[in-house]
């Protein structure tokens, strides 16, 4: 075991294959952490292939429109795969696309090519834990799945769901110091002979570099004190690349946390880390602890008995699919935020809690409310099909990572927003005017 590859990223999946089978290639089915460099997965695969001395294979399957993502969510996707691919050609490291559901192209690809070991990444989502275990069930050799997008891997952060960040903060602060080291990088593998090409760039999209992609944002990052309102450019525009493990959290983290910090405490540095670090990995937690993330059944207890209570209140409206996804609401903000979305892929940060909450408001029940929400979410945005988003949906809608509130009619207990809020932090006008058009 290398000795910065820490043994707790890594979980063997087949514990009745304790040894390698075979004199195959190691293989590393990417999945979540689409990059070569700073990628632990990666590092590890390499790692046990030099060991052994044999050929290092990546592959990767795309499944088009995986849980209704739009095509422009895979055009961004495969964009980035070429730049993977052409990096791999570099590092004599194969690598091979395949397209359909893994549990009968990537299964089919195992049979054929007989692997001596399979590592994979870490995903908490029940499809992607579906199409592992199917694969795991048919495996001839040993299956090894490290956690590469985490800086604290999730199953050592916390053994169970935290109830929100004020309880996992203090474990993954204890715990950061021991995970936050400098990566290694993938060398030039000497063992086999790469094949693969790079793959053809949809629609003529690009991909910036990782490092071009953090220091595009580091560059502003006292910026993100506006992080908050949406005419203004204060977010840091990552989460599409974090989702698609384009770029590494930890590089990120480890980029600003070595940047001249501000004698005062809290400001922009603290507010990201704080974003990056313990929020998305509080969302990991939550899907990978919860089974039920996706429904109203993983909301806490008092939120379920309070939206109960109000199940049958009036509702001043009550929309249809239809209506939602055409922004046609009777809301201009709502719709505009809705058209941000349809236009640009991405709607901002501050806009999609308002959005959620009048999801719950103006449908017929926070069953409903939901389900839109992870329709609209998976299929337009970016950085959709991701623990973040259903987190966030299980915020707005259940009070998930959230306390009780005041009571109030159709929301119940669940914290409440409206546009009069909107309004006292941003220029609501000048956010519905840029986004009449799109």
């Amino acid at each position: 075991m290398s000795p910065k590859i820490q043994q707790e990223r890594i979980r063997i999946l087949t514990p009745s294959l304790a040894t390698l089978a075979g004199e195959g290639a190691v293989v590393y089915w990417m999945n979540r952490d689409r990059r070569v460099q700073d990628n632990w997965a990666l590092l590890y695969a390499q790692h046990i292939a030099l060991q052994r001395r044999v050929a290092l294979n990546v592959v990767h399957c795309h499944t088009p429109n995986d849980l209704g993502a739009s095509d422009r969510t895979d055009q961004f996707m495969l964009s980035a795969l070429n730049v993977v691919a052409e990096q791999c050609v570099e590092h004599n490291i194969s690598f091979e696309l395949l397209f359909g559901d893994p549990r009968n192209v990537f299964t089919q690809w195992i049979t054929e090519h007989q692997p001596s070991l399979i590592v994979t990444d870490f995903e908490p989502l029940r499809l992607t834990q579906q199409r592992l275990d199917a694969v795991v069930q048919l495996a001839p050799c040993p299956v090894h799945q490290v956690d590469a997008h985490n800086i604290v891997p999730c199953w050592t952060a916390s053994p169970k769901q935290e109830f929100g960040a004020y309880t996992l903060r203090p474990k993954l602060t204890r715990l950061l110091p021991q995970f936050l080291d400098e990566f290694p990088s993938v060398v030039r593998h000497p063992f086999g002979i790469a094949h693969g090409a790079a793959i053809e760039k949809a629609n003529g999209a690009t991909h910036d570099g990782a490092t071009s992609i953090i220091q595009a944002f580091v560059s502003r990052i006292n910026t993100y004190v506006d992080r908050n309102d949406p005419t203004k450019l204060g977010q840091s525009n990552l989460s599409p690349y974090l989702h698609f493990g384009f770029i590494a959290p930890q590089r990120v983290a480890m980029v600003v946390s070595q940047l001249p910090q501000p004698t005062e405490s809290g400001g922009p540095f603290a507010s990201f880390l704080e974003e990056l670090i313990i929020r998305r990995e509080l969302s990991d937690n939550f899907t990978f602890y919860n089974s039920n993330y996706d429904t109203f059944e993983g909301f806490p207890n008092w939120a379920r008995e309070s939206l109960n209570e109000h199940r049958n209140d009036p509702r001043d409206y009550i929309y249809s699919y239809e209506d939602w996804e055409g922004a046609s609401t009777h809301c201009p903000l709502w719709n505009a935020a809705q058209r941000e979305l349809l236009g640009t892929g991405k709607m901002h940060g501050y806009m999609r809690m308002y959005w959620a909450k009048k999801l719950l408001e103006w449908s017929a029940s926070p069953e409903e409310a939901l389900a839109v929400g992870i329709a609209l979410n998976d299929t337009y945005e970016l950085d959709g099909r991701d623990p973040n988003g259903y987190a966030g949906l299980a915020w707005s809608i259940g009070g998930v990572h959230d306390r009780a509130w005041f009571g109030r009619p159709v929301y119940g207990k669940v914290r409440y927003m409206n546009a009069n809020g909107c309004a006292k932090k941003f220029d609501v006008k000048e956010y519905i005017r840029r986004n009449e058009t799109r």
